[in-house]
């Protein structure tokens, strides 16, 4: 391409884009304003499903170019205004979403807590309308809010953004692997699956080696999975572990930071982390090997199955239950 123009490429994409979003915000905005219409009709008694079937039938009868107003889709403008009226808040980040991601999120998400988690995903991630339905499948927002992510000191004290990034569990329910496998397996698996991974990760992972290679003094070391995470501007190194946690693990992980900060970290990062892949944990043993680390790390588990869904919810209005 030649670089004369690339600044004029630039502006037409930018451009492009802006009218892309203000289409997308004017479309929720009619909907939103004809679920309102709707919503007072039947409120007043007005309306009732009759009726709202024949304003369904006078629009095709005539407008014919107009499409996506059968009177399913016009309830379903109405339960979106009434799911968020009483939220403000909500109701402005929702239109920076498409309309697609909307109806997923609110009519397949019980609270308006879960419909914000969900919503500023999408939006912050840039997810495919694909990529938001296998993260409420794989209950994101209950693993998140129940997760009680063991860091260690030094990670909580180095970032306040760590919280956010990193999950107390992982869904790797597209690997397929046996029920038996060992850490091989599961590393052949995830880079096999090098997307579907990232997407459970977050989008500001960058892959950049499996089996990296790090040397100290005559002797060679390999980290399983190597990062880097553009939010944090940081390597992150992860180490896969096909049993229960142990805290003798935590010792290889530690060394393999050191190595990472002394001699790839370049000047302007900030130290490298360290994540332990596990297939169980217990989580007062992770305290215990956690609370005198210096080091940046956390220990999360995975699981090769989607979890009960209802189960996750049991315990979630359980936390809430004891807040209370």
């Amino acid at each position: 391409m030649d670089k004369r123009f690339t600044d004029i490429i630039e502006l037409i994409k930018q451009s492009r884009n802006n009218a892309l979003k203000a289409v997308n915000s004017e479309l929720i905005n009619l909907y939103w304003n004809i679920g309102a219409y709707i919503s007072n009709k039947v409120e007043l008694s007005e309306w009732g499903q009759s009726v709202v079937k024949e304003l369904s039938q006078y629009i095709q009868s005539n407008e014919p170019d107009l499409k996506g107003f059968s009177d399913k889709n016009l309830w379903r403008m109405k339960q979106f205004y009434e799911s968020y009226k009483e939220f403000p808040k909500v109701s402005t980040l929702l239109r920076e979403i498409s309309w697609s991601h909307n109806l997923a999120i609110f009519s397949r998400c019980k609270s308006i807590e879960e419909q914000e988690f969900y919503i500023k995903l999408t939006k912050n991630e840039n997810y495919s309308v694909r990529e938001l339905d296998r993260q409420i499948s794989s209950s994101l927002f209950e693993r998140t809010i129940i997760g009680n992510s063991k860091l260690s000191t030094a990670l909580r004290e180095s970032n306040a953004d760590i919280a956010n990034t990193f999950k107390d569990s992982y869904i790797f329910d597209f690997l397929n692997l046996p029920e038996t496998f060992n850490e091989s397996d599961l590393q052949k698996g995830l880079i096999q699956q090098m997307k579907n991974f990232i997407l459970e990760l977050g989008r500001d992972f960058l892959f950049i080696s499996e089996e990296y290679k790090v040397q100290v003094g005559n002797s060679d070391f390999y980290i399983d999975l190597l990062f880097f995470h553009r939010g944090l501007q940081c390597l992150v190194a992860f180490e896969l572990k096909a049993d229960k946690f142990k805290p003798e693990h935590l010792g290889q992980l530690n060394f393999y930071l050191e190595a990472l900060d002394r001699d790839v970290k370049k000047q302007n990062e900030n130290p490298s982390i360290g994540v332990l892949l596990c297939k169980d944990k217990d989580s007062e043993v992770v305290e215990y090997a956690l609370s005198r680390s210096l080091s940046p790390t956390m220990v999360s588990e995975y699981k090769t199955q989607l979890p009960d869904k209802k189960i996750l919810q049991q315990k979630l209005h359980e936390l809430f239950d004891k807040k209370d």
